[in-house]
């Protein structure tokens, strides 16, 4: 049973990712920001590898700050 639900979130976090890889291709900012957020994107997407609970979380975070880069507002430390 617990792999099932393990590869349920590996199915569930590999599809966020290739969401969150063609938002951030998609956005309309400056280069320096769009560099940032693909670094953190990597970061995460590496994670996975080793911790894929962990990179769910730190997934769903990063996607709230797409939201609010959508917005017009960037997070502070992009």
């Amino acid at each position: 049973m617990e792999r099932n639900s393990q590869l349920e979130l590996y199915g569930l976090v590999a599809d966020q990712l290739k969401e969150a890889h063609s938002r951030v291709r998609a956005l309309q900012v400056p280069e320096s920001v769009r560099m940032a957020l693909t670094r953190k994107l990597l970061v995460i997407t590496a994670a996975a590898k080793h911790d894929l609970a962990g990179a769910a979380r730190r997934l769903e975070r990063f996607m709230a700050d797409l939201d609010r880069v959508d917005e017009g507002r960037f997070p502070e430390d992009t």
